[in-house]
């Protein structure tokens, strides 16, 4: 990953604060992952056509034999092995703290082979900067005043972070297909990659997280070259433990951010072990686990294309009619997302194997899709008429016209004379029709309103 920036320091000194100040409305990804401590916060940045990955890490305190305060000090010392910048975020309205001063002594061994710039935070007018100039006793070159809290000079640090980060002119991918291979470990992910690419590219075993970073491979689908991206499997949160989890997460994140369509892989004896209970299966009731359901939120919120493969079918004791009843099981569980596709393989036995980039393909495919604006309005503005919205304060609300505004992922725009007096309910009903006519299968779409010219 290029231009990883790390935010550190001790506890108390506003790094967070930096963190959202500097994120602020560029944010890419926000997920907060636990680790033995605290909960943090990464995301990336963009600024003058400079993009960079930040991460907050936890408050640093040196020598503390204290459980957390040393899984942190852990945790702080690889994001220093991982980022090319650090911004050491010292509290210049109380001064130098010990701890200050053993941490910069820390961070002056990694001078000569990473950017350090030292960050005296809470000055928050040109006045308070004289309270600055105890901090060049640090010996980390000149402080650089900021107020996180409200932005003074964060224009400034910015520009300093990104001074020799190149713009990016790199698009030579953005054109080609990317299917990004997710979930938990041990799911078989990387056997599905290997299977799919008929080699043994990466290295599959039984214990769960051998996959610590995203691999790219790829393969040719009837003229098309389809880039897949085989990640870490992503743990459930009070599992992330190692410092090198919390950034195999990161990087799964960036992979979906990277593809057009995500490739959920499930295990399906861990499915139906709730299943299994139940005598009937049609009397069974089991929910997906909720890691599992946090990464199909973290999908859809990204707006990716999405293909819920369940793995190691062979394994399962089975009926006729239960590949068609977990669907349902899992579609009733999630409530809001009843477009979900399916498919049912088995890596090991390659059982519908070639089913996967077929159906991936099928979904970018569709996410790609434009619709008319003449079949659109032929077919909504008569649902409109039928159920049409609700008055707002006496006011009656109309809704003259729709379009589509955008493919990968699809938006469609409802021109009406009161944009805020749609109701969510309202919205929801006119995704329901969007998709009774389009299905779009796998595909998140959204919906926007707009003031009519």
């Amino acid at each position: 990953m290029e231009n990883i920036v790390a935010i550190v320091g001790r506890p108390n000194v506003g790094k967070s604060t930096l963190f959202n100040r500097l994120v602020g409305g560029q944010v890419a990804i926000v997920h907060d992952t636990s680790g033995v401590t605290r909960d943090r916060n990464y995301g990336e940045v963009e600024w003058t056509d400079k993009k960079f990955f930040l991460i907050d890490t936890g408050g640093f305190v040196p020598d503390s034999e204290e459980r957390f305060e040393k899984a942190i000090r852990t945790q702080v010392k690889q994001a220093i092995d991982e980022a090319d910048v650090l911004l050491f975020v010292v509290d210049a309205k109380n001064g130098i703290h010990p701890a200050d001063k053993e941490i910069a002594d820390m961070l002056r061994k990694f001078s000569k082979e990473k950017k350090i710039i030292l960050v005296t935070n809470k000055v928050d007018i040109v006045d308070k900067e004289p309270n600055v100039l105890e901090f060049y006793s640090l010996g980390l070159g000149d402080p650089f005043p900021l107020s996180a809290i409200n932005g003074y000079n964060s224009g400034d640090l910015l520009d300093d972070i990104t001074k020799d980060f190149q713009p990016n002119t790199d698009d030579s991918d953005d054109n080609k297909i990317k299917f990004a291979i997710i979930g938990k470990p041990n799911a078989g992910k990387s056997s599905i990659a290997n299977a799919l690419l008929n080699e043994e590219r990466n290295i599959v075993t039984e214990i769960p997280g051998t996959t610590r970073d995203t691999i790219d491979s790829t393969l040719k689908y009837y003229g098309d070259e389809i880039i897949l991206i085989d990640t870490a499997g992503l743990r459930k949160k009070a599992k992330v433990n190692e410092s090198i989890e919390f950034y195999s997460t990161v990087r799964t994140y960036k992979a979906i951010e990277r593809c057009n369509v995500a490739i959920l892989v499930i295990d399906a004896s861990d499915l139906l072990e709730e299943l299994n209970k139940s005598s009937d299966i049609n009397l069974a009731t089991f929910k997906l686990d909720k890691q599992d359901v946090k990464i199909i939120d973290d999908v859809i919120n990204l707006k990716k294309g999405l293909l819920i493969v369940i793995n190691k079918w062979d394994l399962v004791e089975k009926e006729a009619n239960t590949a068609k009843i977990v669907e349902q099981k899992i579609t009733e569980h999630l409530k809001s997302y009843t477009y979900l596709k399916f498919i049912f393989i088995s890596a090991l036995t390659k059982q519908r194997i070639h089913k996967v980039i077929e159906e991936a393909k099928a979904i970018y495919d569709e996410r790609a899709r434009k619709i008319k604006t003449s079949e659109l309005n032929d077919f909504l503005i008569n649902e409109i008429r039928l159920k049409p919205p609700q008055s707002q304060r006496g006011k009656e609300i109309k809704i003259n016209y729709v379009a589509q505004i955008r493919t990968s992922p699809p938006v469609f725009a409802f021109f009406t004379n009161d944009p805020d007096g749609i109701e969510d309910n309202y919205r929801r009903f006119l995704e329901k029709k969007v998709r009774e006519k389009f299905p779009y299968k796998g595909v998140p779409i959204e919906l926007v309103f707009k003031k009519k010219n």
